[in-house]
């Protein structure tokens, strides 16, 4: 991944500019990831010409929606905005099991021994079972789900969907080690199913702005495997 093109730029004005980050690109330098040498930040700023600031971030595992502001001014102004919960999110994940209803998720998380609270807002958009056996059971099923978190804690969405028992496919460490390997063996899959799809906030002058990310080739392909195989017996 070394040209614009492959930037896969969705949003520019004179105050940001917008990609769509594939799955496995981290957003900056990080210790906890040695073995990486391309970042984000510094395709956006290579393609740019000059330097430019994450106003939020993506975990490496998930692609979607990934928002830099072009100054330190306007990287203030959406930083409170996401600060202060202004800032809309919305993602979409597969995850195991059928997630029945609207619920949200308010759930505490502990990062570097700090606790602070969590709350995720899910709404179950597909349902899908499949002829493949699983444990006791003869088929597998699983749900698109929508989240809209309104707090954005280190690997939160992840995490909450563990919590309520409906890992996100590809997820680790925090989803179903027997499910992520039936899935890579059987449908070679290897990328975490957790999509950032669209963010909703007001740039420095006021004007709301919506940015949305189209789906990867990957999370389509997995989606595809769950319409065609489904069995509508449910």
């Amino acid at each position: 991944m070394n040209s614009s093109n492959e930037l896969k730029i969705i949003y520019e004005s004179d105050e940001l500019i917008a990609i769509n980050k594939p799955h496995g690109l981290l957003v900056h330098r990080s210790r906890i990831a040695n073995d990486a040498t391309i970042f984000a930040l510094q395709l956006v700023r290579d393609h740019l010409g000059h330097w430019v600031y994450p106003v939020h971030r993506l975990d490496r595992k998930t692609s979607g929606v990934l928002l830099f502001a072009k100054s330190e001014k306007t990287n203030s102004i959406i930083q409170q905005q996401f600060r202060e919960h202004q800032v809309k999110k919305t993602y979409k994940a597969i995850v195991r099991g059928y997630v029945r209803e609207s619920l949200t998720i308010d759930y505490p998380l502990t990062e570097n021994g700090k606790t602070q609270e969590a709350m995720s807002h899910i709404t179950p958009l597909q349902y899908f079972e499949i002829p493949v056996p699983f444990g006791k059971f003869k088929t597998s099923r699983y749900s698109l789900i929508q989240i809209n978190p309104s707090t954005g804690r280190f690997h939160q969405i992840r995490k909450h969907m563990k919590h309520i028992f409906h890992p996100i496919l590809g997820d680790r460490p925090h989803g179903c080690n027997k499910q992520n390997k039936l899935w890579k063996e059987k449908f070679g899959l290897s990328k975490m199913m957790l999509h950032a799809r669209e963010l909703t906030f007001q740039c420095s002058k006021g004007k709301k702005i919506k940015i949305q990310a189209t789906e990867s080739d990957e999370f389509l392909r997995i989606l595809t495997i769950l319409e065609s195989t489904h069995t509508q017996n449910t």
